[in-house]
């Protein structure tokens, strides 16, 4: 048993934890062995009251001891839905003391991301990516931690934190092997709601092995009471103590704490009174108790209780109408009643007052006990006081959302700013909460249908069911202007398609493009039916579509991002169907303005989304102009970095540089950049497109380098195989699917595959030989067991090929004609296709071109030539290969 400190009730929780706190020594020790010492997690889970609390203090003395950093923070039912609580009580008061030009260089480009949600900075523009800000707060520790060595941060009542707050908590748990800090978490299990119980369920998985906390047991109770009130105690009372208290820590301190005040002798003749004085430490008992301080007092617990942090004596006295003479006699009478207490020095928080609740099930029991009617004025009356004070809408606006609908224009605004302030700093669900509460108040006929329209933009990346019913109530309803309702239109469409239902997302942008007069918002609709259209690979071909698209297209000369849309999906489609590629390439260019993206249709524009660009892109890399797609990838990457956006769309942008990599043969660069993509999109989500086109793309860059286990591992760890994702995925996955089934010998499930392919791109009418090469491969897997479909398919990839007119295309028909061919027939085809490759980008192509012609011709030259082209790719299977053939000639 842990002996606990007899003068200080607060250990009384540390009876019975040596198991605990050898965990806690142990982990501390660990942690301060070097800089490159590992981080961890400990998890302490139990009920109320069962001493979670005690244990943190009790972890950070044990740090401090031993020299190392911690910090406190604590989360609070009332202020659950405070984007940022938790985090600002951590990490601000290590930044505020800074000069600004100091957090700025501090934070260095995570500056504008991070310091907003810091509440360090102002929002630098329009809605952040929560991803982003999240990604953001993780390096901002990054850096903390390598300044302050060893750290601990400590965390309390998480099952109370905000939603914004357990994202990160999460999200470091996954770089705690590459921080040297200890985060030491404490929550109750049950009372952890919505998203906060799947991120504090990964942050409990990643925690090292923890006793579970246990209540106190009558042996452990009898000497807490005698360290307490006395070692003349008998054995009756202190078990009528354990039996009132059930073994709870902190209803046992406060219970005998009562037991010193009323002067009660711990006798068996006083044990039958434990019970009444136990009852007014809750509940009702409390609420009765609170109540016999006066009306005053109780006004005073009420304001504290509403406010919840930054509780002082003069913002109490406003919020409760004091005087701030009676309101610092209410503080006196509060804190000796064992309601209020002073905040541990070593404990303060950002924010966190002159008074916190001794404990938060005070808190919450005294919040509760304000009557509904006063409650609701409390909260209109903080709102005015946090409003005057300077901190904003945002800050406000947890009061704000209790106010009583009365339809108030002023507070419909408040509400809307408030929106948009969580918007800035990547807090999307506290927007939507701002804007619902907007609805209720009523708004005016004029900004309801404005504030409809603003919930749909708000909820677009967090709940796409919720995205479209306020998107479909806003364009039912007069009002908006008709920029604003062709760009609800747009994004209700957009989330359609997200949602898997592309019909509804075509007819939604049908139905409005009939009703607009021609021009630039009529074709940005026809734009995005074609566009949702062409990138959903469960659409069958439709010539008529694609005749449609182009007789738009072919007047469009570029003068509006409308027309540059068109442009951009005709270029697209085109190159896709293996349409001709000097064609392809002239779309593209009448799409850019000198050279470059549009405004409007850059990387980080939200009219148009990424969609564009990114087919932009793919058409230049499949007509074999590298160079332009190469340039848009780069700069795509560029973008999301020096923006932070660190989600799907940096997953897709290290994906496509990755794809660039891996078209001009520069293998080892493709798998680096593929690696970081698929990291990046496993923490989006799995079976998701970025992540379809990541796992993809290695599998074939590893196939190339003829790491051909790596790349069966790959697959089998990132579920690379049926079912296909609805939306295309570059190249092929199917086709990818069945050359990598032929690589690791399972040659009949290989050329069912392929021949899947070739239904699923007949289907779709994609013929590009290159993005799906399910033809070449078939025909080579064909050769032996049916040499006439091989030599069809083999006439069909060259037919298709000249179609699209590239050398990488031709090439690569010329070689697989040359697999099936013998003697000088293989050797002068495999010599044309030498010469295809050497003027195409593709330098892996190429080396095995020079191979291939190396091996038909007996050419020791050749091979070597083959063989250094593909070394420098990192083709290893291919330098084995041509080093193999070199020693049979020899």
């Amino acid at each position: 048993m842990t002996e606990g400190r007899p003068d200080e009730a607060a250990s009384a929780s540390l009876w019975e934890r040596d198991a605990e706190i050898a965990a806690i020594t142990q982990a501390i020790d660990e942690l301060r062995v070097d800089r490159a010492s590992p981080g961890g997690v400990l998890v302490f889970s139990g009920e109320a009251g069962i001493g979670k609390t005690a244990l943190l203090a009790e972890t950070r003395r044990i740090a401090e001891e031993r020299g190392c950093t911690a910090w406190y923070a604590r989360g609070g039912e009332t202020v659950a839905s405070v984007p940022y609580h938790v985090v600002r009580q951590l990490l601000q008061p290590a930044l505020i003391g800074l000069m600004p030009e100091e957090v700025r260089e501090y934070l260095g480009d995570w500056y504008d991301i991070a310091g907003p949600a810091l509440g360090l900075a102002e929002p630098s523009g329009g809605p952040a990516d929560p991803q982003a800000v999240c990604d953001g707060l993780v390096a901002a520790l990054n850096r903390l931690a390598r300044r302050t060595w060893p750290l601990v941060l400590l965390i309390d009542d998480a099952h109370w934190a905000d939603q914004e707050t357990l994202h990160w908590l999460s999200a470091i748990t996954d770089r705690l092997t590459e921080m040297c800090v200890l985060v030491v978490v404490a929550r109750r299990p049950s009372d952890a709601t919505g998203e906060g119980t799947r991120h504090l369920t990964r942050v409990a998985a990643a925690s090292r092995p923890v006793p579970t906390l246990k209540l106190l047991t009558p042996e452990a109770t009898a000497g807490l009471t005698r360290a307490t009130v006395g070692r003349h105690a008998d054995d009756p009372f202190c078990r009528e103590v354990w039996a009132v208290t059930g073994g709870n820590a902190y209803n046992t301190v406060e219970l005998l704490a009562k037991v010193q005040d009323s002067d009660l002798q711990p006798t068996e003749g006083s044990a039958a009174e434990l019970r009444a004085l136990n009852r007014t430490a809750r509940g009702l008992g409390l609420v009765a108790r609170l109540e016999s301080l006066g009306v005053d007092a109780t006004r005073f617990a009420y304001a504290a209780a509403i406010l919840h942090t930054g509780i002082s004596v003069e913002i109490v006295a406003r919020l409760a109408s004091l005087s701030q003479e009676t309101a610092a006699e209410c503080a006196e009478l509060l804190t000796d009643a064992r309601i209020l207490a002073e905040p541990s020095p070593v404990d303060r928080r950002a924010g966190a007052g002159d008074l916190e609740f001794v404990h938060p099930l005070i808190a919450t029991a005294v919040y509760k006990s304000i009557p509904p009617g006063i409650r609701t004025a409390f909260h209109g009356v903080a709102a005015t006081v946090v409003s005057e004070s300077g901190r904003g809408p945002a800050a406000a606006s947890r009061h704000l959302v209790e106010v009583h609908a009365d339809g108030d224009p002023e507070l419909v605004e408040q509400l809307r700013a408030a929106a948009r302030e969580h918007l800035a700093v990547g807090a999307p669900d506290a927007a939507r909460r701002c804007l619902e509460r907007a609805l209720k108040e009523p708004p005016p006929q004029e900004i309801r249908v404005r504030v409809l329209y603003e919930l749909g933009c708000a909820t677009l990346l967090t709940s796409p069911a919720t995205t479209v019913e306020y998107l479909r109530s806003a364009l039912a309803e007069p009002g908006l202007d008709s920029t604003e309702r062709v760009d609800a239109v747009f994004r209700l469409s957009q989330v359609l398609l997200h949602n898997d239902q592309l019909e509804e997302a075509v007819r939604t942008v049908d139905a409005e493009a009939a009703r607009l007069e021609p021009g630039p918002a009529r074709m940005r609709l026809q734009a995005a039916h074609y566009m949702w259209a062409v990138i959903h690979a469960d659409v069958e071909f439709s010539p008529t579509r694609s005749q449609e698209l182009s007789a738009l297209a072919t007047d469009c000369t570029g003068r509006d991002n409308s027309e540059r849309a068109l442009l951009i999906l005709r270029g697209f489609d085109a190159v896709v169907r293996g349409e001709n590629a000097e064609e392809v390439v002239q779309f593209c260019d009448r799409a850019l303005v000198n050279g470059r993206l549009a405004p409007g249709l850059g990387w980080t524009d939200r009219e148009w989304g990424i969609e564009l660009p990114l087919m932009l892109a793919v058409a230049y890399a499949y007509a074999d102009r590298l160079d332009r797609a190469e340039s848009l990838y780069t700069e795509a990457l560029r973008t999301y970095e020096s923006a932070g956006w660190t989600g799907g769309h940096l997953a897709l942008a290290h994906a496509y540089v990755g794809h660039g990599h891996r078209l001009r043969g520069r293998l080892k660069e493709a798998e680096k950049s593929l690696r970081t993509s698929l990291a990046f999109a496993e923490r989006v989500g799995r079976r998701l497109p970025m992540h379809w086109t990541a796992t993809c793309n290695l599998v074939d860059t590893l196939l190339a380098r003829g790491h051909v286990e790596e790349a069966w591992a790959v697959a089998e760890e990132h579920g690379f195989a049926p079912p296909y994702p609805s939306t295309v995925v570059l190249p092929d996955p199917r086709s990818i699917r069945g050359r990598l089934l032929l690589a690791v010998g399972r040659t009949k499930d290989g050329i069912n595959e392929l021949e899947a392919a070739e239904k699923a791109a007949a289907a779709r009418g994609h013929h590009n030989t290159i993005i799906a090469p399910w033809g070449g491969d078939l025909a080579r897997a064909l050769a032996t067991e049916d040499p006439r479909r091989a030599a069809e398919l083999a006439l069909s990839v060259r037919r298709r090929a000249e179609r699209l007119g590239t050398d990488t295309a031709i090439g690569e028909a010329l070689r697989v004609e040359a697999h099936l061919a013998t003697g000088r027939q293989a050797a002068a085809l495999y010599a044309k296709a030498v010469t295809y490759l050497e003027a195409s980008p593709s330098a892996y192509e190429h080396a095995a071109a020079r191979v291939d012609h190396g091996i038909a011709i007996r050419s020791t030259a050749e091979l070597k030539r083959g063989m250094d082209l593909a070394d420098a790719c990192g083709a290893d299977g291919l330098v084995e290969r041509a080093r193999e053939a070199l020693d049979r000639l020899a």
